[in-house]
């Protein structure tokens, strides 16, 4: 079931990247010679108008290849005859498909687990909610006399708390009364408790705005990582490749299709980020040569991009057999120890 659900994960990644780049090139006139998923040997072919659409046995890659894409072509549909603006609509469509990806699986994360509220659900037995006389169904409007918005207010007052007891206001049968309750350490979680459980509300308006939100969170985690990378707070060594995805598939599997689902949106909001890099081969590095030549017009030509997108191909590979190397040493190796 690994190895069936990280080629899921592979080949829809790589086919929402990919018919973004196509369903942008034909509503722009450019003319698509092919249409693959996957690398390697094609296993099947179809010719369907000027489009060779085709699969091929290697379940890691892709393209999308338009005439005049990576050479210079006189065809009056192809890719580099065609205004900047549509050529950066065609080039950035890859990265944004795989985050509108990402957003609907987060959407749908959040939907799945329901938003908590402020309502009381459960309170625990011999908890220290219980003995203070909170009540399910009691909507907590306030902690120590701070305003409740929602519950991770909720966590965030009384989870950071050093002090023995909270002042719980809660709302019961259309009153506020006020309730003490004392707090006690959970090893466990790292954090203060009294002992009580949400109402949770599942309303997919909320988990669309979570959902976006979660996403956001999740660009700037990445972003960070990036940055640790080039300064070095972070190590190459801890870069995963294929196989070190097929282990982390492995892992989360073992959790719960969802866990399966959020790595998939992880791996989609990567591959939109890692793509706009400004680097050669790169979707961004296409961009950025892009406007590179809207500003000094023919200084840079058509061969001098191709040479430089090979190089920044070449380094890419380099780049993949490293990590790859690392995933074994990391994961396969240990095996035989």
């Amino acid at each position: 079931m690994t190895i069936i659900y990280a080629i899921l994960i592979f080949c829809v990644l790589i086919f929402v990247h990919e018919f973004g780049h196509f369903i942008a090139a034909k509503a722009c006139g450019v003319k698509v010679n092919e249409f693959s998923i996957g690398m390697g040997p094609a296993f099947f072919k179809k010719q369907k108008g000027e489009t060779l659409y085709s699969l091929r046995i290697f379940p890691i890659g892709g393209f999308c290849a338009m005439e005049g894409e990576d050479e210079d072509s006189n065809d009056e549909r192809a890719f580099n005859r065609k205004p900047a603006w549509q050529r950066a609509v065609v080039l950035a469509a890859g990265a944004f498909m795989n985050l509108l990806t990402a957003v609907i699986l987060m959407i749908i994360i959040a939907f799945w687990s329901g938003q908590a509220t402020t309502v009381v659900d459960e309170v625990l037995d011999d908890s220290p909610a219980y003995e203070a006389g909170l009540q399910s169904g009691d909507e907590i409007v306030a902690v120590n006399d701070s305003r409740i918005n929602d519950w991770n207010d909720i966590l965030a007052a009384i989870g950071g708390s050093k002090a023995d007891s909270v002042e719980l206001t809660v709302e019961r049968n259309g009153r506020n009364i006020s309730v003490t309750s004392a707090i006690e350490y959970d090893e466990e979680a790292g954090r203060s408790k009294v002992g009580i459980k949400p109402v949770v509300r599942h309303n997919i308006i909320e988990s669309i705005g979570t959902g976006i939100k979660n996403t956001g969170n999740m660009t700037v985690m990445m972003y960070d990582i990036i940055k640790e990378l080039i300064t070095g707070g972070v190590s190459a060594k801890e870069l995963s490749g294929p196989v070190g995805i097929v282990y982390a598939v492995n892992d989360t599997a073992k959790a719960g299709i969802i866990y399966v689902v959020y790595l998939s949106a992880l791996l989609s909001l990567n591959l939109a980020i890692m793509n706009m890099l400004p680097f050669p081969a790169l979707d961004g590095g296409r961009l950025l040569f892009l406007l590179i030549r809207k500003i000094t017009g023919k200084r840079v030509t058509d061969e001098m991009e191709g040479k430089i997108h090979f190089i920044g191909i070449v380094l890419l590979m380099a780049l993949m057999v490293y990590v790859t190397w690392n995933d074994i040493v990391k994961f396969i190796v240990p095996l035989f120890s």
